[in-house]
């Protein structure tokens, strides 16, 4: 019964493809596409199943600026629209911003946690 769920509350794959921006590479395999195109697939694929939590190790890392911020935005709607928790972790702080709360570490210790009342918006998110 747990399989069947998944597959109920899953979103659709090719809408989730078209919202990475890779609506017109469906048909193509793995190696064809680039080192950004097979990240986005690999954010496709952890959104699609609409789980509760989500793990993000620098999810912009290998992308381009504005594929970058419509990354974020999907893992935004995650949290915002589909109450995941999303943990994005990342060595790039002009992110920061657009997080709830923002944890900063120093040799694998806990340097501060900062709560954020009024997160960015990513349209506004500039690095």
């Amino acid at each position: 019964e747990l399989a069947s769920e998944l597959v109920k509350n899953a979103a659709d794959p090719v809408q989730t493809l078209v919202d990475v921006g890779l609506g017109d590479r469906i048909d193509n395999f793995p190696a064809q596409l680039s080192g950004g195109e097979q990240q986005r697939v690999a954010i496709a694929r952890a959104v699609a199943k609409n789980p509760k939590i989500l793990l993000c190790d620098e999810p912009t890392g290998a992308l381009d600026y504005h594929t970058g911020k419509q990354v974020l935005r999907i893992l935004q709607d995650m949290s915002r629209k589909r109450g995941a928790t999303v943990v994005i972790v990342t060595h790039n702080s002009a992110i920061a911003p657009i997080a709830d709360r923002g944890i900063r570490m120093h040799d694998a210790r806990v340097k501060s946690i900062e709560t954020n009342e009024h997160p960015m918006d990513i349209e506004e998110l500039e690095w």
